[in-house]
C-alpha cells in the first residue's frame, strides 16, 4: 500500500494571479523609468558639450596671451591643455580680437540638435539641447 505523504494544504509556491501582479508591477515600474533615464543621457550629452567649450575658451584665451590673437586651431588649444572628449566634435573660428567656439555631440542626438557654442562678445554659452 502506497500512501501519500502529502498533507493537503501545505503547498507552497506562487499563484498565477501573483505572478501576474509582479509582472504587472515591473511593467509600470519600466514604463516610467525608460523615458527618464533618456532624458538624463541627453542631459549629460550637453553636458559634456558644455564642458568642452569652456574648457576650449580657456585654452584660446591662453593662446590669445602668448600670441595676441584669437586664430587658433584645435591643434594649438591641445597644446594649451585643452583635450577634447571622443563624443564631440569641436570647431574653432577666430580671428586677432573675436573667436567662436562651437561644439557638437556627435553621439547621441538627433540631427541639429545638441549644438552649442560660445562668442567672445558675448561670453555666454548658447545653442540647441539634444533631443
Amino acid at each position: 500500500m502506497i500512501r501519500n505523504l502529502r498533507v493537503r494544504g501545505s503547498e507552497s509556491g506562487f499563484t498565477l494571479i501573483e505572478l501576474l501582479v509582479v509582472i504587472a508591477i515591473i511593467g509600470i515600474l519600466a514604463a516610467i523609468a525608460i523615458p527618464q533615464f533618456a532624458a538624463y543621457r541627453r542631459r549629460a550629452f550637453d553636458a559634456d558639450v558644455k564642458s568642452n567649450i569652456k574648457n576650449a575658451s580657456t585654452a584660446i584665451e591662453a593662446y590669445f596671451v602668448d600670441r595676441n590673437t584669437y586664430d587658433a586651431t584645435i591643434t594649438e588649444l591641445a597644446a594649451r591643455g585643452y583635450k577634447q572628449s571622443t563624443n564631440v566634435g569641436m570647431g574653432v573660428v577666430g580671428t586677432v580680437t573675436t573667436f567662436r567656439i562651437t561644439g557638437t555631440a556627435t553621439a547621441g542626438c538627433t540631427s541639429a540638435t545638441g549644438v552649442w557654442n560660445i562668442d567672445s562678445q558675448t561670453g555666454l554659452i548658447a545653442g540647441i539641447a539634444c533631443n
